[in-house]
């Protein structure tokens, strides 16, 4: 393969959102080009910071083969995408993708991912593939009411899935999601948890690095705030770690893998999801960690050395910076906010605001994890988008 550290090294990514546009900057700091493929009719953020942009869809190899033919390696920014499309694009254009495709067909959608990480031995949330009406109802009546549904493939932010209180409403839920149209419905029970986790793990043939268990705040089914290191005891955050390797090793992955895991009241913890790439959770290690999630993404699946995963300071908050309302995008902060000693703005370059519409992130360093948490709140409170 050509060194990854040549200037005409292409690194090519599949999709062309943040979580690419964040990786691709890591990408420009070692010398390498970037190719980007978006499957969205809009400009993406990613297409603003290379010439080397390419459009079509995800399940059409032939519209990614002058994309797959420039790249050296491609990596993927999400994962809407299905396996046997990564298996031909891999096959006929005779370049390297990374996770590879046998490591997302593994997990390529929620019930696979459950299944995989079962048979590994690690515990998941209690779920079931919904097969007919009678289902519904069965499984609120044995996992309690209310429960979630959710679309197996493409779900995120809230899209696709749907809290369910009753019978009446499954079954409504279920037809909305697309179960009539034989997409497959998963039916998942809620879990009693204090606390919602996360660990991000880089992989590849040089070994191994875990980032610190981080706590996310959620609204809605959307992340709002991440807190590292999570304020639970330190067993439990090694033991997350540890789950976190494990998942990783049972699907043989090469690259950036998140994981996130719910806190049971009873002290358990269980796997929720999955995530083939960088993910919200770990947008605080760009200045919180000595090597970003996004720079060990580039050195992982460009077979390179991993960077340390060690904080910088004793805490780091993210607050996700949501779209307030439907305009031209332009971030609105006080001076204050931007002053501040160890605060950090990323707008990630969309052209359109949309109200809930993640736009862009703040990050905070601090000594004290609660009070640090406490001003980056009070820092963001009164930012419009």
């Amino acid at each position: 393969m050509k060194n990854p550290l040549s200037t005409d090294f292409v690194l090519g990514f599949l999709g062309a959102g943040q979580l690419a546009r964040m990786s691709a900057l890591q990408a420009f700091r070692y010398g390498m080009q970037v190719a980007v493929f978006s499957d969205r009719p809009e400009d993406e953020p990613v297409q603003f910071m290379t010439p080397r942009s390419y459009s079509g869809a995800f399940d059409d190899v032939e519209s990614m083969m002058d994309f797959a033919k420039a790249c050296d390696i491609i990596t993927l920014e999400n994962e809407f995408i299905d396996s046997s499309i990564l298996f031909e694009l891999q096959k006929r254009s005779g370049t390297p993708i990374y996770p590879a495709p046998e490591s997302f067909e593994l997990i390529e959608n929620k019930l696979i991912e459950k299944q995989t990480f079962e048979s590994a031995g690690i515990p998941v949330t209690p779920y079931l593939l919904i097969k007919q009406a009678d289902d519904l109802t069965r499984f609120g009546d044995e996992h309690g009411w209310p429960y979630l549904l959710k679309s197996s493939k493409g779900g995120y932010d809230g899209y696709g899935n749907k809290t369910v209180k009753n019978s009446e409403e499954a079954q409504n839920a279920f037809k909305k999601l697309g179960g009539d149209a034989g997409h497959d419905i998963l039916a998942e029970a809620f879990v009693d948890f204090t606390h919602e986790l996360a660990v991000q793990v880089a992989r590849n043939e040089t070994g191994h690095v875990v980032y610190p268990c981080c706590e996310t705040v959620q609204e809605n089914h959307i992340c709002v705030a991440v807190k590292a290191p999570a304020p639970v005891s330190g067993s439990i955050q090694k033991r997350a770690q540890e789950m976190a390797v494990k998942a990783t090793e049972a699907i043989h992955g090469k690259g950036i893998f998140a994981f996130e895991f719910f806190l049971t009241k009873s002290g358990e913890l269980l796997l929720n999801e999955s995530a083939p790439r960088p993910h919200n959770s770990g947008h605080y290690t760009i200045e919180g960690c000595v090597t970003s999630q996004f720079e060990n993404h580039v050195r992982a699946v460009c077979g390179l050395p991993l960077g340390s995963t060690e904080m910088i300071r004793p805490a780091a908050v993210m607050i996700n910076l949501l779209g307030t309302q439907n305009r031209p995008a332009v971030v609105e902060i006080s001076k204050d906010a931007l002053a501040q000693p160890y605060a950090h703005l990323h707008s990630y370059g969309k052209i359109q605001s949309k109200t809930g519409r993640k736009m862009a992130h703040y990050t905070f360093l601090g000594e004290d994890l609660e009070a640090t948490y406490q001003k980056a709140l009070t820092l963001t409170e009164k930012i419009e988008i």
